[in-house]
């Protein structure tokens, strides 16, 4: 198939499979008239690279699955290099969750505080001579 029917295919652009191939990740065969030809194994190949990348992957943390299926092997993720990247990635992944989850409590201890003043500030303003209350755009609420 022509480079135009591979991008269909898989769901990108020519100019991205074009990018793949200087990168290293697809090799292109060059038919008698000079166009790119590609096969059924390049189609595996980008499938297998776009799965990944949806998978939050950069395109360098592919190689080692496309070198995988260059090998022969049915699968990209059969080979050890491709197991320890997926292993480097759950590392990533398990040290953003745990950044995400102290971000989370830092939140919810600000809303947490917010609130009581909140209702500090409301029970004062309920007081003969406290103060009155103030809406969050800066007018009375009179």
């Amino acid at each position: 198939m022509r480079i135009g029917e591979l991008a269909a295919r898989t769901g990108t652009t020519t100019r991205t499979l074009r990018y793949y191939e200087s990168r290293g990740l697809l090799t292109a065969r060059r038919g008698d008239n000079g166009y790119r030809t590609y096969d059924e194994a390049d189609l595996v190949l980008l499938r297998q690279i776009r799965t990944l990348q949806d998978f939050g992957f950069d395109l360098e943390e592919t190689r080692p699955f496309v070198e995988c299926l260059r090998a022969g092997h049915p699968s990209g993720d059969a080979c050890p290099a491709s197991l320890a990247v997926y292993r480097r990635k759950l590392a990533e992944l398990d040290r953003l969750v745990d950044e995400l989850g102290a971000v989370r409590r830092k939140v919810a201890g600000q809303l947490e505080r917010a609130e009581r003043a909140r209702e500090e500030l409301s029970a004062e303003a309920e007081v003969p001579g406290g103060p009155e209350p103030v809406c969050e755009l800066g007018g009375r609420t009179s």
